[in-house]
């Protein structure tokens, strides 16, 4: 794609015949990936926030630090410091004093004695070695050392994590708790993030029912409202409910405007597949520029993706698991781009025996919910029962999904599948 000439959305959406690969109605989950990172506009915002308040935001600056860490020699564990080149004259060493953690006076120890040390306290000068309470006998003011460390053992040196001037974290770092520290170990209490993504989302279809409310016969609770929310929710954007819209093309067009408005991205669930009442993909024509994919996976066949002005707009199947799996698949992703989370990469596949067989045509690629345990370093699997896209217990009871590519057939017992687990999508 990168070596032919520019392609925009609009005139693949005018012509789809100006790339021989692209095909609207029949798209590779791989290449819908490809397409909509092509189109997605980064517009990224700064912001300082308490850095004990960054945590899963974005960092916006790459952080320098301005001392080493530690900023001092200071012992690994509680023990004894002494120079180790004064074993060699004799195995007994005076304890001259006791050095704490937070003790700030300058010592010196000279050869042929030791200072006792706690775990963090500073390293007297004079000495370069610390051996444990346990590994030296005590005897009155001495100890008597039998087996001789390594120089420099159980010593933290000066910058041994951090040097001064040295990178400490790369712009676009998605900030986990494990950074949230590392940034506070070299003093900053003020933190340079991207700001919050917002992203706006809504169900349609006169069909679909808020919890709460009551139910008739012919309608069905909006799941897909709440699984979106949470999803949004754990990968920590600003969500902008718009509610459950009927099937009007005219209310659908006014919420979609709205939406564009409000956020920088939208999603909605339903209403993108070839029923009568399913408008949106007309409506986005009339108001936006949409590729509009049959993507050749399952659970997940009809996804639209498209762009109103320069929001990008992504209209997810209205079965459950479909919607879980193309949020997962292809929005989140695209998302984590938006946020400026630098080199997000979907989880890793891990090969796994399967323990019961699975019925596959080739043609699609599969997302299988499974349930994966680990036995003597092996992994096996075995799918969920009820494997259709409106039965989202399937989902709850998975750990993971089994990924069967496009041109795989049946899976037999025994056979080794890959598996992306559950937690790793998050």
């Amino acid at each position: 794609m990168n070596n032919e000439k520019k392609i925009t959305l609009e005139n693949l959406v005018n012509d789809p015949g100006s790339l021989s690969e692209y095909d609207p109605n029949a798209m590779s989950i791989d290449k819908a990936r490809e397409y909509i990172h092509k189109f997605l506009e980064v517009n990224l915002k700064t912001e300082y926030v308490n850095t004990e308040d960054a945590l899963n935001r974005v960092l916006a600056e790459t952080i320098i630090s301005k001392i080493n860490v530690p900023n001092y020699n200071n012992s690994a564990m509680d023990g004894f410091a002494f120079n180790l080149d004064s074993i060699k004259k004799k195995n007994t060493l005076e304890v001259t004093s006791t050095i704490l953690a937070g003790d700030l006076s300058r010592q010196k120890i000279k050869a042929g004695f030791a200072a006792q040390v706690m775990t963090g306290s500073k390293i007297p000068n004079g000495t370069d070695t610390v051996l444990p309470f346990e590994l030296v006998k005590q005897e009155n003011d001495s100890i008597v050392i039998s087996e001789l460390p390594k120089k420099g053992a159980n010593i933290r040196q000066l910058g041994e994590d951090i040097k001064k001037d040295g990178e400490v974290l790369k712009k676009g770092t998605f900030l986990r708790p494990a950074e949230i520290g590392l940034i506070a170990s070299v003093g900053i209490n003020k933190t340079k993030v991207f700001k919050r993504l917002k992203v706006s989302f809504f169900s349609t279809g006169d069909e679909v029912v808020k919890a709460g409310q009551p139910i008739k016969s012919g309608q069905v609770f909006d799941s897909n409202h709440f699984t979106i929310q949470s999803m949004l929710k754990r990968i920590n954007v600003q969500c902008i409910d718009l509610g459950i819209i009927p099937d009007d093309k005219k209310l659908i067009e006014k919420t979609l405007r709205k939406a564009a408005k409000l956020s920088d991205a939208i999603i909605t669930t339903g209403g993108v597949s070839v029923g009568k009442a399913d408008y949106m993909k007309d409506i986005l024509k009339k108001i936006g520029k949409v590729l509009f994919w049959k993507l050749s996976i399952k659970p997940g066949r009809p996804m639209a993706y498209g762009v109103f002005k320069t929001t990008p707009y992504f209209g997810l199947p209205g079965n459950p698991v479909a919607a879980m799996i193309t949020f997962y698949q292809l929005v989140q992703p695209a998302l984590k781009y938006l946020m400026g989370h630098d080199g997000y990469k979907l989880p890793i596949l891990f090969k796994a025996r399967c323990i019961a067989p699975i019925i596959k045509r080739p043609g699609r690629m599969e997302f299988q919910r499974g349930i994966f345990t680990s036995k003597n370093g092996e992994l096996s699997v075995e799918p969920t029962p009820h494997q259709g896209s409106g039965v989202l217990s399937s989902m709850s009871k998975a750990n993971c999904l089994i990924v069967l590519d496009i041109d795989q057939k049946s899976i037999t017992v025994d056979e080794y599948v890959n598996i992306q687990l559950m937690e790793g999508l998050v």
